[in-house]
């Protein structure tokens, strides 16, 4: 029986690189797959992992149809075993609701990968309904690490190097290394984004900021 599989995790815990593992393993079997992404770092069209991995992909807009797509597909003749879908967070409900009918009456397997809560610790909309309805939710066992060294279960964005917890929900950048923001077209400021405990997330002590802290030079004693 085909069912639909969730797999979630912070940012930088490998969901693209297990999503293009994944394809990898079901091709290396013969099987016919499908992979839809939308808004990868590498740039429309293409699905990556940080570690430098990259595959061709149907890039996912707010009006996409994942059950016309696949129906017209295979009434073309083509044939599609399963579909591989990455940043499925930013996927709407209706479209979540679409692959569910797609393992349901085409019996088709679905592996979407995505985060589950934005830099507000608030649920994506395609997080929550991917929650609702996947037969399977596999929290990803690849732990990413917070600045500290605790599991990092918290995603925060930073702007011009300052946590900022307001804003657009969708803004693409990517997790920055604690010593500098990367910049994006997308906004005005420089946008980056960096995984937290949720210790330090409450804080807003993002890696740069604690080093800050550390290197500022203590009061000179009175007297």
């Amino acid at each position: 029986m085909a069912e639909l599989h969730f797999f979630t995790g912070t940012m930088d815990s490998g969901k693209s690189t297990l999503a293009l593992q994944t394809n990898h393993n079901h091709a290396a079997r013969g099987r016919q797959g499908r992979i839809f992404v939308t808004r990868d770092r590498a740039g429309q069209g293409r699905i990556s992992s940080r570690l430098g991995l990259t595959h061709e992909a149907l890039e996912v807009d707010a009006d996409f149809d994942f059950w016309r797509h696949v129906v017209d597909s295979l009434t073309q003749g083509t044939r599609i075993d399963y579909v591989i879908c990455d940043e499925a967070q930013f996927y709407t409900r209706d479209q979540v609701d679409q692959l569910a009918k797609i393992v349901d009456e085409l019996q088709i397997d679905v592996f979407a990968f995505g985060i589950l809560t934005d830099f507000r610790t608030q649920l994506f909309p395609g997080s929550g309904r991917l929650v609702e309805l996947a037969d399977r939710m596999n929290v990803l066992q690849v732990e990413a690490l917070c600045w500290c060294g605790k599991r990092a279960t918290h995603n925060a964005r930073t702007e011009n190097g300052v946590m900022v917890t307001e804003g657009e929900v969708v803004v693409v950048g990517d997790v920055e290394d604690g010593e500098a923001p990367e910049p994006t077209s997308d906004a005005d400021a420089d946008v980056a984004y960096e995984v937290l405990c949720r210790q330090h997330h409450r804080r807003r002590l993002t890696a740069a900021r604690a080093k800050a802290v550390s290197l500022a030079p203590e009061p000179l004693p009175f007297g």
